[in-house]
């Protein structure tokens, strides 16, 4: 292929904005995926509310959403459709920054919190709350605590003089492993009607979720999101190493220790929703970062997006595929999710220079 003509016009991949004091560059490529991701997002949350056992037109969706549907279409999609394809989309925009935070921190891309044990923490502490018999609205505390302490867990064992990614995503697959038994355990313990409970949230389904999971979700969302953006700074520091950060101005340790806690608190209130929905954080931000073609803090609106539209459009394909059987969307995500990381694995093992 031969070099463009010298002189001839190339279109910027970024573009100045400027407003009254403010000043910044945007990147077009980015706003494309941003864009093509909320057209997707879009159709998926429509077509999500208006197909099912009982299907509805989208006119008729339409209407309903302004207040002019009859009550029996009003039941089904604002009582039962709607939070579930909000819900889903609340759940894949926590788990993508989760994802993204947690990869750019340890400088892994095999990293993420359901593979390095935070999501299993979470699922512990959860399904302790319903085998105990424990009130509802504690689940989200409880996954909560649950995420911060194995990822508080993991940190502090992968530590031995610097933090080796490598050994981090080791102890973090043995420490989902012993929370994994731990929460069989649970499951064999408890009471039968205690266990049913534990294993539907366990699987990692928005089968019959409803307002009451949607607003946690969005109160945790509506928090940590402008805590993500504070502590972006940090983040691409990080990625650079230590030393770079330090030189930089950036307070390692504290800057380390809030984006743990925030990544982990996304996680968590992602999982107290819907269960632990396997693999979106770990393939969301590689699909993110292969479409803008940015790394690091600059790619997180990017994987926000595709994990929010991946979980609609899996929760989608698990409502079809077997229609009127719905699978839970988690079935989907592993289906998707477990190849891409085989292939990764494949890809860190593969000698450089080929052979």
């Amino acid at each position: 292929m031969s070099a463009p003509p010298t002189g001839a016009p190339t279109r910027p991949r970024r573009v100045p904005v400027r407003t009254s004091g403010f000043s910044r560059l945007l990147d077009l490529r980015l706003l494309a995926v941003c864009a093509g991701a909320l057209v997707v997002g879009v159709v998926a949350a429509a077509l999500s509310v208006s197909l099912g056992e009982f299907p509805i037109p989208l006119g008729d969706v339409a209407a309903t959403l302004v207040g002019q549907g009859t009550r029996s279409d009003e039941f089904i999609i604002v009582g039962l459709r709607l939070p579930r394809a909000l819900v889903g989309l609340g759940c894949g925009t926590a788990l993508g920054i989760s994802g993204l935070v947690f990869q750019t921190l340890v400088r892994n891309p095999l990293a993420a919190p359901d593979i390095i044990g935070v999501t299993g923490g979470a699922s512990l502490t959860g399904v302790a709350i319903l085998i105990l018999g424990a009130p509802a609205a504690l689940l989200p505390v409880g996954a909560f605590v649950g995420a911060v302490a194995s990822a508080t867990l993991v940190y502090a064992l992968a530590w031995r003089g610097g933090l080796s990614p490598y050994r981090l995503v080791l102890i973090g697959i043995a420490l989902a492993a012993a929370f994994s038994a731990g929460t069989s355990y649970l499951l064999v313990v408890g009471e039968l009607i205690d266990v049913q409970r534990a294993a539907v949230w366990l699987v990692g389904s928005l089968n019959g979720v409803t307002w009451e999971e949607f607003w946690p979700l969005l109160v945790g969302l509506v928090l940590l999101l402008p805590a993500t953006a504070l502590l972006a700074r940090g983040l691409d520091a990080l990625a650079l190493g230590e030393e770079s950060a330090v030189a930089l101005g950036i307070r390692v340790q504290r800057a380390r220790l809030g984006l743990v806690v925030v990544a982990a608190a996304l996680a968590a209130f992602a999982v107290a929703a819907a269960g632990p929905i396997g693999f979106v954080a770990f393939i969301a931000p590689h699909i993110a970062r292969r479409l803008s073609g940015l790394t690091g803090a600059a790619a997180l609106p990017a994987a926000a997006l595709v994990g929010g539209v991946l979980v609609m459009v899996c929760d989608l394909v698990a409502r079809l595929v077997l229609a009127p059987i719905e699978l839970p969307v988690g079935t989907v995500t592993a289906v998707v999710g477990a190849p891409f990381f085989l292939y990764l694995l494949h890809r860190a093992n593969r000698p450089v220079g080929g052979g």
